[in-house]
């Protein structure tokens, strides 16, 4: 016999790791796979600074439409871009797609930030985001970034992976948005991220 209460609810296990960083990154993406297979999700999204989790990425989601979203160019430095050309290379030879562009939360707002000292509103909303974690914060983001490059539907669910400095913790099912649309992007479920203490 169904409890007619639970008809209405739907449970689904998060990872909650005690530590930040990239130890958990394999475990993370892991996690987004297991969920993608369960829900027949075909797009994961999926932050890489040098490479090095894209490719953990690309040996994992094969048959998906993933997309490596790195930081942009001149972000640690003038002209300098941190995606190794030889990750770059076996990426893009494992099908999977490489997303370089301006950060949603960053840009031109940043600038003012740094010339003027007062921040604008995308680092306020980024901000936001990370009282539940810097993972929580970039795995939105590159939502959003990869919406706008015409990358992901927003029309149809997708598993967003972020994380804190470098590897991966956090994944998240969302249903991603344009950034001129962004009040309309939905966290629908929360798979794995931090715990984040006092």
């Amino acid at each position: 016999m169904v409890d007619e209460k639970s008809k209405d609810l739907l449970s689904v296990s998060c990872v909650y790791f005690k530590k930040e960083g990239r130890k958990n990154s394999k475990r993370t993406l892991e996690i987004a796979a297991k969920r993608a297979e369960e829900l027949g999700i075909n797009s994961v999204i999926v932050a890489s600074i040098s490479g090095e989790t894209g490719l953990i990425a690309a040996e994992l989601f094969p048959s998906k439409n993933l997309v490596i979203v790195t930081h942009s160019t001149g972000f640690a430095g003038p002209d300098y871009q941190e995606l190794l050309p030889e990750s770059r290379k076996k990426i893009e030879e494992a099908g999977a797609k490489i997303l370089t562009c301006q950060h949603t939360f960053g840009g031109v707002g940043r600038a003012v930030r740094k010339k003027l000292g007062t921040y604008e509103l995308e680092e306020i909303i980024a901000y936001t985001l990370r009282i539940f974690g810097e993972g929580t914060k970039v795995a939105v983001e590159i939502a959003l970034m990869a919406a706008d490059a015409g990358l992901v539907s927003t029309l149809e669910p997708c598993i967003s992976v972020g994380g804190t400095s470098r590897g991966t913790d956090t994944a998240i099912l969302l249903r991603p948005a344009h950034a001129q649309n962004f009040f309309d992007l939905r966290v629908m479920e929360i798979l794995a991220k931090p715990r984040l203490e006092g």
